[in-house]
């Protein structure tokens, strides 16, 4: 995985990206991203957990979606049930964007992060305990107050994304880095120097009744790939998304066609 110019993934303070962006993606994302979801059973296991988020927080449908309670002065975060500590993770966060307001966090949080403040606040990310990007106003934050809290992505001319309802988290505790995709896109590194910790997946919310879903999409723990695996890989990507849906019809195998499907 590539590195930037500012931090290295094994620095031992986490540090967000500025000026460099790195859109390499991790090692094994696409492996990930391409297998069948978890079942719901597996989904929920890693879902929000109902005993460990703010007060105002209603968690639902066995830890697959949160509600937050129309209260006034309050900033409220849920942790997700499972921590990471090795290998690659990944996770979709459902928010619809009427439901955002002006703080709305996504990343990850340590056991000791802060799930409640009593004013409107980037709660996630506003200490050494978590790691967050508002998706309403695409900054980053770590042990930040919000001033000066650099973009995210970086991009020309300071223009901010616009972030749909759905997007990924992307987790690599392996390089010691947390990223996000929308849409396809791997954004690049937002946070490095994660290695050593356990981090859990969270967000923070201001927005009365809003509903935050969560859908793990699983894990890869570091491993030498086998040569089939990589050459699935190099036939799906020579193929591209677009050409996927045609393997049936190439002169193969079933076994082998089955085989670059996943299935």
């Amino acid at each position: 995985m590539g590195q930037t110019a500012l931090a290295g993934g094994s620095s031992s303070t986490p540090t967000p990206q500025t000026l460099y962006p790195d859109l390499s993606c991790p090692e094994g994302l696409e492996e990930l991203l391409s297998a069948p979801r978890p079942d719901v059973g597996a989904q929920q296991r890693h879902g929000w957990n109902p005993k460990d988020c703010s007060e105002n927080i209603e968690v639902k449908e066995g830890g697959l979606c949160f509600e937050r309670r129309p209260v006034a002065q309050s900033t409220d975060g849920a942790r997700g049930k499972k921590g990471y500590s090795r290998g690659l993770h990944a996770w979709e966060i459902s928010w619809p964007r009427e439901q955002r307001g002006t703080h709305a966090v996504v990343g990850v949080a340590t056991a000791l992060a802060p799930l409640q403040a009593d004013h409107y606040a980037a709660l996630l990310g506003s200490n050494s305990e978590s790691w967050g990007w508002d998706i309403g106003r695409g900054k980053l934050y770590h042990q930040s107050k919000g001033p000066g809290a650099p973009q995210y992505p970086a991009r020309p001319h300071g223009e901010q994304l616009e972030v749909p309802e759905r997007l990924l988290v992307v987790l690599d505790m392996e390089e010691g880095t947390l990223g996000y995709a929308i849409g396809g896109t791997y954004l690049g590194p937002a946070f490095r120097g994660l290695k050593g910790r356990t981090l859990y997946p969270a967000v923070s919310a201001v927005w009365g009744q809003c509903q935050v879903r969560i859908s793990y999409l699983g894990g890869r723990r570091a491993e030498p790939h086998s040569l089939l695996h990589l050459s699935r890989l190099c036939v799906r990507h020579a193929l591209g998304d677009t050409r996927l849906g045609q393997v049936s019809a190439l002169p193969l195998p079933p076994a082998m066609k089955r085989y670059l499907l996943y299935q």
